[in-house]
């Protein structure tokens, strides 16, 4: 299955917001309509993987959760993409790593919730990914102090930016990070799988 190519003219700020999105949900839906609004993004792309390696049990097919994610995330400037299974690509340093070869004139934030922030550090190359892109994380329920702790938050803790000064995040060089705060939706793909809302 090969979805195309997601749109970018050069000079553009793309923020890619990577995940299993099984299911995806509302909360994924506005921590996407935040990014483009206080990271100040022309564009996100919703990056839907073949897999997740840190998880050890199979997503459901990519074909239905790219069909499911298009269904909920309806917005003139959000791509929904399978590009991961297009490049080969397992580990998001590997993808961005791709992207900005694909893509040389389109600046890339990688966005992330709290929660991803406060695991960050179990990620492949994840000091490689640090050092590659801002890094624009978006406010999840009762995460926020756990992120700040994180072993990835202190050891780049002088790249963090103010979050008063988020709009500046893609025009900065790597290292460079923030986390945003606001308004949150309380919902986790986990817990609609848990509460038999959605079966793989």
């Amino acid at each position: 299955m090969q979805t195309g190519q997601p749109r970018a003219a050069d000079g553009q700020i793309v923020g890619l917001l990577g995940g299993s999105f099984d299911p995806p949900h509302a909360g994924h839906v506005h921590i996407t309509r935040e990014a483009l609004k206080r990271f100040g993004l022309d564009r996100v792309w919703w990056l839907v993987s073949p897999g997740n390696p840190l998880k050890s049990d199979a997503p459901a097919a990519l074909a239905r959760r790219v069909a499911a994610s298009r269904a909920i995330m309806r917005h003139p400037r959000v791509d929904v993409t399978d590009i991961e299974a297009q490049l080969g690509t397992r580990y998001t340093a590997e993808t961005i790593r791709a992207l900005q070869a694909r893509y040389p004139r389109v600046r890339f934030v990688w966005l992330m919730g709290a929660d991803n922030l406060a695991s960050f550090h179990k990620w492949d190359d994840w000091q490689r990914i640090a050092r590659s892109v801002p890094i624009g994380v978006l406010a999840r329920p009762g995460e926020q102090v756990r992120a700040g702790l994180s072993p990835a938050a202190r050891m780049f803790t002088d790249a963090r930016l103010e979050e008063g000064a988020a709009h500046l995040l893609p025009h900065m060089t790597p290292p460079v990070w923030t986390m945003v705060t606001g308004p949150m939706v309380d919902l986790s793909s986990t817990a609609i799988r848990n509460a038999g809302l959605w079966t793989r």
